[in-house]
C-alpha cells in the first residue's frame, strides 16, 4: 500500500507530527448540520437538527464553533444555532464530522496539517459521495496541508493520548470493508508514523451490529495519559455486554507508550432510556463525550442514577473542567453520540 507522497508529505515523514489529544487547547469545533430526511426519517429529522443546533451553542460557549450546512439550509441553521455559530456552506450526506472530518496534526515547532482518511461511508454501507470531500473542505477552511494516505479508517476509529499512545477497536480498521488484505502488523506501519503513535493497544469491537462496525469511541477514551474511561454494558442481553466485559479485561492488563499501566475508569451504560425516540440503533452509551477548552459535553439518557454516576466520573477525570450534559436522544437514536458530532481543530 505505497502512499503517493507529494513533497510536503516527504517532509512530513521527517518533522515529528503527532496526533494531539482531545484534552488539548482548540483553535475551534467542526459540525456537520447534515442529517436528511432520507437517512433519518421525517419523525427523527427535526429532533436531530435540534440537537446538533444545541451542542454547537453549547461548545460556541467555550470555544470558535464552525457547522457546515447546505446552502438550502442555512436559515434553519441559523434560526436553531443562533448567531454564535460560524456556518460553512457545503455539500453533505450526513451529520458525522468525526468520521468524515481530517483528523489534525501537530509538530512541537506549531506548524499544522490534517489526513484525509479517505471515508468509504463505513464499508460502503450508505452513501458518502459528498461526505468523501468534507476533510479536505475542512483543511482548506483551517488554511492547512493536507496528507494523504491509502488508510480508510474513521476519526471515530482512532482515540490518542497525544503522548505516544492509541486506542483502536480490530473491528472497524481490520475489515475488508476499509482495508482489504492489510495484517495489523502493516496497519501499524501506515499508521504510526502518521499520528505519531508508539503503541497501539488493540481492542477486539465487535463487527456488523451497528454501522461503524464498533467504533473505539463508544468504547473507550483517555482522560489524560495514563487514564481511560471505558464503557461497560450491564445488560446480559446485550450484544455488547461481554465485549465490553472483554475491553475492560484488555485495558487493566494494558500499558501506554511509556509503560505506565492504565487507570481505567468504568462508565455504566443506563438501564433506563426515554421512550419518545428509542429505536433498534439507539446508543445509550457515555464514553461517546466531547472535551472543549474548559468544558467536557456529556449525553444524558433520563436514568437519574446512571446520568449522575457518569457525570461525577467526568466531573473527577476532568477537576479543572465544567461538565455540561445534554439530552441528544434524537443523535442516540441513529447510533451516534456528542463525539460522533464533532471533531476538534486544535490550537498550535
Amino acid at each position: 500500500m505505497g502512499c503517493g507522497y507529494t513533497d510536503f508529505e516527504e517532509e512530513f515523514n521527517e518533522a515529528g507530527w503527532y496526533m494531539p489529544d482531545e484534552h488539548g487547547p482548540h483553535q475551534r469545533t467542526w459540525m456537520a448540520f447534515g442529517a436528511s430526511q432520507q437517512i433519518w426519517g421525517r419523525r427523527l429529522l427535526p429532533e436531530v437538527q435540534r440537537n446538533l443546533a444545541t451542542i454547537a451553542k453549547t461548545i460556541a460557549q467555550y470555544e470558535p464553533v464552525s457547522m457546515l450546512v447546505r446552502e438550502n439550509e442555512v436559515d434553519l441553521a441559523r434560526e436553531l444555532a443562533g448567531p454564535t455559530v460560524d456556518l460553512v456552506v457545503s455539500p453533505l450526506d450526513d451529520l458525522w464530522i468525526r468520521d468524515t472530518g481530517p483528523v489534525f496534526v501537530q509538530t512541537e515547532n506549531g506548524d499544522r496539517a490534517a489526513i484525509d482518511f479517505n471515508f468509504n461511508g463505513w464499508g460502503r454501507k450508505q452513501a458518502f459521495s459528498r461526505d468523501a470531500k468534507v476533510a479536505r473542505l475542512v483543511a482548506e477552511q483551517a488554511g492547512v496541508n493536507v496528507i494523504n494516505t491509502d488508510l480508510i479508517l474513521e476519526g471515530g476509529c482512532i482515540e490518542v493520548d497525544g503522548h505516544g499512545t492509541a486506542v483502536i477497536t480490530e473491528s472497524c480498521v481490520l475489515n475488508n470493508n476499509r482495508n482489504p488484505g492489510v495484517s495489523k502488523a502493516e496497519f501499524e506501519d501506515l499508521l504510526m508514523p502518521l499520528l505519531g503513535l508508539d503503541k497501539i493497544i488493540w481492542l477486539p469491537g465487535i463487527r456488523g451490529m451497528d454501522i461503524t462496525d464498533g467504533h473505539t469511541d463508544f468504547y473507550a477514551r483517555f482522560t489524560s495519559p495514563g487514564v481511560v474511561v471505558a464503557g461497560y454494558e450491564p445488560h446480559p442481553s446485550s450484544f455488547d455486554h461481554e465485549v465490553t466485559k472483554q475491553h475492560l479485561e484488555i485495558l487493566r492488563e494494558s500499558t501506554d507508550a511509556q509503560g505506565r499501566p492504565l487507570e481505567v475508569i468504568v462508565l455504566e451504560a443506563p438501564t433506563i432510556i426515554r421512550e419518545e425516540f428509542a429505536t433498534n440503533d439507539f446508543a445509550p452509551g457515555y464514553v461517546g463525550f466531547y472535551v472543549c477548552n474548559d468544558a467536557v459535553i456529556i449525553p444524558e439518557f433520563g436514568d437519574a442514577q446512571a446520568d449522575l454516576s457518569a457525570k461525577q466520573a467526568i466531573q473527577q477525570a476532568f477537576s479543572d473542567r465544567e461538565v455540561v450534559q445534554l439530552n441528544i436522544d434524537g443523535i442516540a437514536a441513529g447510533g451516534g453520540s456528542i463525539h460522533c458530532a464533532t471533531q476538534q481543530e486544535p490550537l498550535v
